[in-house]
């Protein structure tokens, strides 16, 4: 072995491990320790160009969030799925569920598949099935979690299906709502009681109210069968409040928040309307999502042209909300966000620029504070972690 030779071999080595001790550092800055727990969190994202966005991604990527210093870093692609646009965990952390949007130009009809949730966090498919209707945008599971609803934006459907041994599901019931052309459901909601499903239909400007019955699995109109918001409000996403006294719809093409007094039967009384938005904006918006800090003193909202997420102290006593603030998302259309369970970061999507971003919650105030961390991702549009 000559001189040269041996000498090429030490300058390797160092520069190998320089390069390694680079990346434990980097590595440390998210997990704080070689001991800390990294929380696993699911994005679902938009894989392919549609008429409101260049989709770029591969499917649903893992993300890993150190929840005390709320850093996040990239984690790997998990699935394979066209426009999985919407992910949902199960209330046993066992399985997660993933749409796939697709369109009429893409088939028969939307999907939804089910994955088993593995000890690594990894996904290992289980099943899909049809949704019976074009965009499906939203993904809900019952209290008892022996039920998944999907809501197709097109068509006007809604479906209810059953959950398998291993977590596939079998169809129950096909609704199908008013107006089907003009009909938009962007969400379905159950109550914390799992006694009624509130759906949200954007193109009616409705929220329409279901009765939950278990033992004919199925949903039934309740005697108030809907409540019928303002002409172009576009009601979109919907939240409940921790005591399940009030809730809260985020209305896409104005821009408002209805609150709602929840009565014992399940109608929702209609309290006041407010702005998501500041006085002085007047460009283009389109609201997007909604949710509440497991607290329950705060809800928050985001904003798609005003780039932002709004946050309100939501009063315990008569459920009216109080602005507390507009917090730039440090990128452009938030359209997903989602509060870490134990109530400190709050995590926002950026679809068109193509990164997720960090905010820590000061649990006194409701603010959000900014941690200068940022995570580049293509065209991420859901943050799901687990129960």
């Amino acid at each position: 072995m000559n001189r040269f030779f041996l000498s090429s071999l030490c300058v390797l080595l160092f520069f190998t491990s320089c390069k390694n001790e680079i990346k434990d550092k980097q590595k440390a800055e998210v997990s704080g320790s070689s001991n800390s727990k990294l929380n696993p969190i699911y994005i679902g994202t938009y894989t392919k160009k549609e008429g409101h966005v260049d989709g770029q991604a591969d499917g649903i990527y893992s993300v890993y969030q150190n929840p005390e210093t709320g850093a996040i870093e990239m984690g790997k692609i998990l699935a394979n799925v066209v426009n999985p646009s919407f992910v949902k965990t199960s209330g046993d952390n066992k399985n997660l569920y993933a749409i796939s949007e697709l369109g009429p130009s893409d088939g028969t009809a939307g999907l939804i598949y089910s994955f088993r949730i593995k000890e690594d966090e990894s996904l290992e498919q289980v099943g899909s099935i049809s949704t019976e209707s074009f965009a499906p945008c939203f993904i809900a599971e019952d209290r008892t979690g022996k039920f998944i609803f999907v809501a197709n934006y097109l068509g006007g459907v809604v479906m209810m299906y059953e959950k398998k041994a291993d977590g596939s599901l079998e169809s129950l019931q096909k609704i199908s709502l008013v107006n089907p052309e003009k009909s938009h459901p962007h969400s379905v909601n159950i109550s914390s009681n799992n006694k009624y499903a509130y759906i949200t239909d954007l193109g009616n400007d409705r929220i329409w109210i279901f009765n939950l019955d278990l033992d004919s699995k199925s949903l039934i109109p309740n005697s108030t069968p809907y409540i019928q918001l303002e002409e172009g409000s576009g009601p979109r996403h919907f939240a409940f409040s921790k005591s399940n006294d009030y809730a809260y719809s985020i209305n896409e093409l104005n821009g408002s928040i209805s609150a709602f007094k929840i009565e014992q039967d399940g109608k929702l009384n209609h309290l006041n309307d407010i702005s998501s938005l500041p006085e002085d904006f007047t460009d283009k918006n389109s609201a997007a999502d909604i949710h509440i800090h497991p607290s329950g003193k705060y809800l928050y909202v985001s904003n798609r042209g005003h780039n932002s997420i709004a946050a309100y102290r939501i009063n315990q006593n008569t459920g009216s909300l109080k602005n507390i603030g507009f917090t730039n998302t440090q990128g452009e259309t938030p359209r997903n966000f989602a509060i870490s369970p134990d109530g400190n970061f709050l995590y926002v999507a950026n679809q068109n620029t193509n990164n997720l971003v960090s905010f820590k919650v000061d649990l006194e105030t409701g603010k959000l504070l900014e941690t200068g961390n940022s995570l580049a991702i293509k065209t991420p549009v859901c943050i799901e972690f687990l129960n």
